[in-house]
């Protein structure tokens, strides 16, 4: 906004306001009408009071100027004018905002249903639901809740037991715009702040709080698959910018699928025998070094399905080394007892590999192939079934419950290791290694012979990476559940879509998690309710990547047993969830976005993703023709491993004819959830976070 001043002074609460003006007399009328428009006549009378004794040309420009005032001489440290933010201005800007936004809502909207006939809907404004009034009853006195109440309400309703009168008085600080009276909060600004970004879900400031000081293997990490495609698997382009998103979410997991150039003289990166158009190595390695700790400073792996001839793989060392120098960590010896700590490794670039693909013994048939995906039966028609659900807000994640699981105990599982993902870590290949390449490698991967059981055999004296595919652990965990989890508490266990994933969609990743997975690898240029889980799961632990597992997935009981995914445990814990209300649509989508004919129907999913026995949903009515939903609904859901329980909510707009609308969706750690009346901000299908949509919801244990 254009600063504008005018000659004079106006004296307001002791502070000397200097300014030059240049208004027209028209201007002014057009201004003064504005302010009388207003119904609040003590926002009214404070404006008009500052333009009886200045001109201004417009509403902005009456806020924008008076947003300093000078300090007599004696404070002055320097020649010239001190300047210091003017704290009045910025009350009757809030002021004026806050009335705009009030008139909008109280004005009536028109739905056009055909060329003669309209439809009017009276705009309703927020109002605090029953027992949050209710709760201000309580925690207040003449209608005033004093820094002292507000203590007393942080620490009885939400649970904050630390909470100080500072920390209260900070807050009612906070909201002092929002009202005249400086000793404490009204209904209105209570409401206010419980419904802000000062009142997340889950603690800001906490910041990374896991120990960081343990083996790799100790951590769920935030992993990506074929990285660099920006969109299907089959024709997408391939290109550095899904890469730069990815490390800029705080994915700490790149893959790359690195091949020779047409003229066999360079490295391109792109998803092998397929349309996809490529991308030079050197330019995701150059892009991977200047985002990889803009999100986290914790280590960034670089997991490499190499298919080059040994003198490329020399020329891929020279690339890496030269791109990353100091930052590059290479091992002392080519194999570990321990991997070593993201303490130890922050900001540094990790490489894991497997032996080249192109170079081993032939096979007689490759199965598994996750460069070529082939057709399951019955593909077809579910595919169509699952891109129509797609375009709507992204099918619901597959249950972990009975079928899923059970379906492949009559299948060989043995016969689907080996794969193009992972070939046998044979002498062999090892021969057809570029030494400098070779040395380069500071987390081995690789299938042993022998099968599965040979797979899961740990090694006490050497850690390495194993990879299955989403179906492969699905047929694996139904014999070999407990031996899983014994393998992921040293070693690390990647996980990766099936091959007919052609549209980039995802899988369950609990299926991974449950059994002690560390790298659960998704297709990050996607969207839909898999990726929200993922995008939930981290967002624990301050966002760094890097979630400590559960201790029970990394220590064994009294008898050497280890956790038993398929077990069924008692409840630990009971979480009962109030939803009551919703807010910011309006602002955030055009009126006819949802319905052409009317306001918007909305409900709300909530339920939890986890073990088996603790996943389920539920929803609320639909409230109908009201951008302004107060639910006020109850639900409970008893949690028997909280430790892997995530808290979803999603919204919709119902719609009788057509598919339901999507209206927003978030996904958060229970482990992390703070308990009392918290302001839940929801986000789109990709991830993105809406600037004015937002629940209003009640988190309690039991």
């Amino acid at each position: 906004m254009p600063r504008i001043a005018c000659n004079g002074a106006i004296n307001t609460h002791g502070a000397m306001w200097r300014y030059k003006s240049r208004s027209t007399s028209s201007q002014i009328s057009s201004l003064k009408s504005q302010v009388s428009s207003l119904k609040s006549q003590s926002l009214k009378s404070q404006v008009s009071s500052v333009l009886c004794c200045a001109h201004f040309t417009t509403v902005e420009a009456l806020f924008e100027l008076p947003l300093y005032h000078s300090l007599p001489p004696q404070h002055n440290n320097v020649k010239g004018e001190k300047k210091t933010r003017n704290p009045h201005a910025q009350y009757l800007r809030v002021k004026w905002e806050e009335e705009e936004k009030k008139q909008v809502m109280a004005s009536k909207q028109t739905y056009s249903v055909c060329f003669c006939w309209r439809r009017r809907f009276k705009l309703a404004l927020a109002e605090a639901p029953s027992e949050i009034k209710t709760l201000f009853d309580q925690y207040s006195e003449n209608e005033v809740m004093t820094p002292s109440h507000l203590k007393r309400f942080l620490v009885q309703v939400q649970n904050q037991e630390n909470a100080t009168e500072e920390d209260a008085q900070a807050i009612i600080d906070s909201f002092r715009h929002f009202h005249r009276r400086g000793v404490g909060l009204n209904l209105e600004t209570f409401f206010k702040y419980l419904f802000s970004d000062d009142n997340p879900p889950l603690l800001p400031s906490q910041g990374v709080y896991h120990d960081m000081t343990l083996p790799l293997s100790h951590y769920f990490i935030y992993t990506g698959h074929n990285s660099y495609l920006t969109g299907n698997q089959l024709s997408s382009d391939c290109s550095d910018l899904p890469i730069i998103h990815a490390l800029r979410r705080g994915v700490r997991v790149i893959e790359l699928d690195i091949w020779p150039n047409a003229s066999k003289d360079n490295i391109d990166v792109l998803h092998g025998r397929t349309l996809t158009t490529p991308v030079e190595l050197i330019r995701c390695l150059r892009s991977i070094k200047d985002h990889a700790f803009v999100a986290s400073e914790y280590p960034v792996v670089i997991t490499l399905e190499d298919h080059l001839t040994p003198d490329l793989q020399a020329k891929v060392a020279e690339m890496v080394t030269q791109t990353f120098g100091d930052i590059l960590f290479t091992p002392n010896s080519e194999s570990v007892k321990e991997f070593p700590s993201p303490e130890s490794l922050k900001k540094r670039i990790i490489i894991s590999t497997k032996p080249p693909k192109e170079y081993l013994e032939a096979k007689g048939k490759e199965k598994g192939d996750d460069s070529q995906p082939e057709k399951e039966k019955g593909d077809d028609s579910q595919h169509e079934k699952l891109l129509a659900e797609d375009e709507a807000w992204g099918t619901e994640v597959p249950s972990l419950k009975g079928g899923t699981i059970e379906d492949y105990k009559d299948n060989n599982v043995d016969e689907d290791l080996n794969d193009e993902e992972d070939l046998e870590d044979s002498d062999k290949s090892h021969h057809n290694e570029a030494p400098e390449y070779k040395g380069l490698i500071a987390i081995h991967a690789g299938k042993p012979k022998g099968g599965l059981a040979e797979c899961l055999k740990v090694d006490p004296d050497k850690v390495r990476r194993l990879s299955l595919s989403e179906q492969q652990l699905e047929k694996a965990a139904v014999n070999h559940g407990k031996e899983i989890v014994r393998f992921t508490q040293r070693n690390i266990l990647r996980v990766y879509p099936k091959g007919t994933r052609i549209d980039s969609s995802n899988y369950n990743p609990l299926i991974g998690w449950m059994h002690g997975a560390q790298m659960v690898a998704f297709n990050m240029q996607g969207y839909g309710r898999s990726l929200w889980l993922m995008h939930g799961m981290f967002r624990s632990n301050g966002g760094c990547g890097y979630v400590k597992k559960p201790d029970f997935l990394l220590k064994n009981g009294s008898n050497d047993e280890v956790f038993d995914p398929k077990a069924k445990l008692p409840v630990k814990t009971t979480l009962k969830v109030t939803v009551y209300m919703g807010e910011g649509w309006y602002y955030d989508f055009k009126h006819t976005h949802f319905d052409q004919y009317s306001p918007p129907d909305f409900y709300t999913r909530v339920g939890i993703a986890g073990v088996p026995n603790d996943t389920v949903m539920k929803k609320t009515k639909a409230i109908e023709d009201n951008w302004l939903p107060t639910w006020n609904e109850v639900f409970e859901f008893p949690l028997t491993v909280p430790e892997l329980a995530l808290l979803r909510i999603e919204v919709h707009e119902y719609d009788m004819s057509e598919k339901d609308d999507f209206g927003g969706q978030t996904c958060l750690p229970i482990w992390e959830l703070r308990s009392g009346i918290r302001a839940i901000p929801l986000h789109s299908q990709k991830g993105d976070k809406y600037n004015s949509v937002k629940l209003l919801m009640r988190f309690e244990f039991y």
